[in-house]
């Protein structure tokens, strides 16, 4: 074998790695699970749960009435929870190297329900969103942020 072809391999072993980690991404960074729940209940018993821990609830969106008041059209049942603890949200933002972190705050589920009948919910993976971004705020996303998370959405499958 000569250098030439083992190069080659590389570069393609590389692109390939590269392609399968690209298109498992989404996969990763976004979790979606069926609630045992109707939206409204999967909604309160999050809500419930995120204070049990803590948290603040900003509020919760109801998308799908907000796109159809814009002239969007009807879709079913969407409620956006936003989610807030002060201490994760300062120990991030105190720094000006990880403000920009803020573009995904508050900590946002989603609970919706899709054309099966069926409430889903939908949660950032941030234990991974955590380790992309290093320091601090792997730290606190990675850390804290992901255990209490999971126990926001405990109850789904």
């Amino acid at each position: 074998m000569n250098i030439r072809s083992l190069l080659i391999g590389v570069v393609v072993g590389i692109l390939l790695t590269a392609g399968a980690g690209w298109m498992m991404m989404p996969g990763m960074m976004l979790k979606e699970y069926q609630s045992p729940y109707g939206v409204e209940e999967t909604v309160a018993t999050i809500k419930k749960n995120a204070v049990d821990e803590g948290w603040v609830v900003v509020n919760v969106m109801p998308i799908d009435q907000s796109v159809k008041k814009h002239g969007g059209g009807d879709l079913p049942p969407v409620r956006l929870v936003n989610l807030c603890q002060a201490d994760h949200a300062f120990n991030i933002l105190k720094g000006d190297d990880t403000k920009v972190v803020s573009v995904m705050m508050p900590c946002t589920i989603s609970v919706y329900q899709k054309a099966d009948g069926q409430t889903y919910v939908g949660a950032m993976n941030a234990g991974l969103m955590g380790k992309m971004f290093g320091g601090v705020v792997a730290e606190v996303m990675g850390g804290k942020v992901a255990k209490q998370q999971k126990q926001f959405i405990r109850f789904v499958k």
